[in-house]
């Protein structure tokens, strides 16, 4: 098991062979073409008494990924789970090499607006050496600032970016894109600017109300969840960011029309002529469903996959009847207290002795350099290459 101290998470002494166990029978159970799972037992015990942790096959990988983000409750409505892209990154340690990928992630969840689900799982924990972590709660995601202007779900994360040497744009505006924080063990944690080309955004338009376009609201067209680790047969990948797509009430109700978020709903209210002398007149809820039909009718526009809350819900209700009963060995994705401070305010850094220095981030001139260099070296969606 792996041990957390004061917010940072340790290396495990030896891979817990019960989960290793459990979860290789539940694979073998499901895949009985992959032979018998006495023999893969029997591997997998002698690896780690010589090493302290055993490498899953990159069949073993894909199954667990699928498994985990299938019964996590992250797949929404219409995701072919079983067809998930899974793609095998986990000879990737340094940040450089991380962030390149987790572009090329982007690019490819984007897929010109038809949205790709995908797992990206980098180098997991091991007793030879830790694995690397992305900070950022969503790869895509807006600063706040000081002032009001932005988003102020992030203003903690944004001066924290500006202190590690993220300069804003001159002109600030209330969409700018934050840098994305890869933090390995050998170099701390490092900053990276996103190429504007895999920030894929949507301008926010009502049907029928041609002065809703004048607010000016948009959003990123793919939610990659970035600072969850997943979990499968006692091996722990701290770098595994994955995306379906949005329901349009995650970007409508909770970022746009939230009072912590944008607080769009009362200027929408004004705009439509509601009383919004009281919270009795349901002026926020007549604004919140105005906000909700402008981002899937824009995203429809667009031609952006995005899903409804009313065809979310039936699909809750059916993954709630049907999904098993938890259990230490079933692949798993999971968010650590630590994780999601990260991700709101800029710390604590994962690892003792690497403090957040302050560093300018790489551009994304560099990034894409970087993931040429990469590209070059693997193909297509698999790919297992030290970097």
């Amino acid at each position: 098991m792996t041990a957390v101290h004061n917010g940072v998470r340790t290396l495990p002494e030896a891979v817990d062979l019960d989960a290793a166990e459990g979860f290789l029978r539940m694979f073998h159970i499901a895949h009985p073409e992959a032979g018998a799972v006495s023999a893969r037992l029997a591997d997998v015990r002698a690896e780690v008494a010589t090493t302290g942790t055993y490498r899953h096959t990159t069949q073993e990988l894909s199954y667990g990924a699928r498994i985990a983000l299938r019964d996590s409750g992250w797949c929404t409505s219409g995701l072919p789970w079983r067809r998930l892209k899974v793609r095998d990154l986990r000879g990737f340690r340094n940040a450089a090499a991380v962030a390149g990928e987790c572009v090329e992630h982007l690019r490819l969840a984007t897929n010109g607006g038809e949205i790709r689900p995908l797992v990206t799982v980098f180098a997991p924990d091991s007793p030879a050496g830790p694995g690397p972590c992305i900070w950022n709660e969503q790869l895509i995601r807006y600063a706040g600032y000081s002032d009001g202007v932005g988003d102020p779900r992030y203003a903690a994360f944004t001066d924290a970016m500006q202190g590690m040497g993220w300069k804003p744009p001159a002109e600030r505006g209330r969409f700018d894109v934050l840098p994305l924080v890869v933090e390995t063990s050998h170099e701390g944690p490092r900053l990276f600017t996103l190429p504007p080309e895999v920030v894929h955004e949507v301008r926010i338009e009502h049907p029928e109300l041609p002065w809703f376009a004048r607010l000016g609201l948009r959003w990123h067209a793919v939610p990659v969840i970035g600072n969850m680790r997943l979990s499968i047969g006692g091996i722990t990948y701290p770098a595994a960011p994955f995306n379906s797509w949005f329901v349009g009430s995650e970007i409508g109700t909770r970022s746009l029309a939230d009072e912590h978020g944008y607080a769009a709903a009362k200027p929408v209210a004004q705009a439509l002529g509601l009383d919004t002398s009281s919270e009795r007149t349901l002026w926020r809820d007549r604004a919140v469903v105005e906000l909700n039909r402008a981002v899937l009718h824009s995203f429809d526009r667009a031609e952006v996959t995005i899903t409804d809350h009313h065809a979310e819900s039936l699909h809750r209700l059916s993954w709630l009847r049907a999904r098993q009963r938890h259990t230490g060995n079933r692949p798993t994705f999971r968010l650590d207290p630590a994780a999601a401070q990260r991700a709101r305010t800029g710390a604590p850094a994962r690892f003792s002795g690497t403090p957040a220095e302050t560093t300018q981030p790489q551009s994304p001139g560099r990034l894409a350099e970087l993931l040429k260099h990469h590209k070059d070296r693997s193909s297509g969606l698999h790919a297992d290459d030290s970097a």
